[in-house]
Formats: C-alpha cells, sequence, structure tokens
C-alpha cells in the first residue's frame, strides 16, 4: 500500500537503490557461479578464479555503493521512522559490506595460488558469497513485504 501512496520526489531515489541492490545480487550470482565452476579443477581455472575476483571487486562492492547511496537518499526523504523492515535492510547492508570484503580479499589471495587452483580459498568464496545471497534474499523479503 504504501508504493500506491508514494510521492513522485521518491521516484529516482528508489530507482537507484533497486537498481544497484539488482545489480549486487546479479554479481553475487555470477562470482558464485564462476567460483564453483573454478573449484572443478579443469582448463581455465586460474581464469575463472580471477573471474569470480573481478567480479567482487568491479561489480559486487560498486553495486553496494550505489545501493546504499540510493537506500539513505530515500530514507532522508522519507519519514518512516524505524520499521523493523528498514532495520533488517540496515544490518544487511552493514554485515554484508563487512562479508563482501572479506570475500574479496580471499578471491585474490585464491588467484595468487596460480596453477594449483583456488583450493580451500575458493570454497571460503563461493560460502561466504552464497551466505550473502541468502542474507540480500532475506532483505527484499524484508523490503517487499514490509513486516512490522
Amino acid at each position: 500500500m504504501l508504493a500506491i501512496v508514494r510521492p513522485d520526489e521518491w521516484n529516482l531515489p528508489l530507482f537507484v537503490h533497486v537498481a544497484g541492490a539488482m545489480a549486487m545480487v546479479a554479481a553475487l550470482v555470477v562470482v558464485v557461479s564462476l567460483g564453483g565452476a573454478a573449484l572443478r579443477r579443469g582448463d581455465g581455472t586460474v581464469a575463472l578464479t580471477r573471474l569470480a575476483y573481478r567480479g567482487l571487486l568491479i561489480g559486487v562492492l560498486p553495486a553496494y555503493v550505489i545501493m546504499r547511496g540510493g537506500a539513505e537518499w530515500i530514507a532522508s526523504k522519507a519519514e518512516w521512522g524505524e520499521p523493523t523492515w528498514i532495520g533488517i535492510g540496515y544490518s544487511t547492508a552493514d554485515g554484508g559490506l563487512l562479508l563482501a570484503i572479506i570475500a574479496t580479499v580471499v578471491a585474490w589471495r585464491a588467484t595468487k595460488r596460480g596453477a594449483a587452483g583456488p583450493g580451500g580459498l575458493g570454497r571460503a568464496v563461493v560460502i561466504l558469497c552464497g551466505v550473502l545471497l541468502v542474507a540480500y534474499v532475506v532483505a527484499i523479503w524484508a523490503m517487499t513485504t514490509k513486516p512490522d
């Protein structure tokens, strides 16, 4: 019901927030797919590991900045108070940034292994990004259903 009565001046900040969130989730899906493929230890393992690292560095982290910037922009325009769904969004975003940075550093270390393959570091990247995806699905649920 909130979206029906939303003022027009909220449209751009909300679009920026949602577009950043969509780009971040899409980049995470790509990173998990590339990381999983690299763990199979076939030809191209090194290239897949590097692509996963670049996906985190060039895809997930900038999309996070856009998503969070849009969230702060829309929050500054709206007077919602402190509903539960905003708390879920903030806690998921804050914890997600920490996990994304850790995954990026671990992925960078996995690229340094060379022909040995990503090994345990690659598994850690896939697991961290999988946890991020689950957390962001919970945040998407909270943002769309707005439980209070």
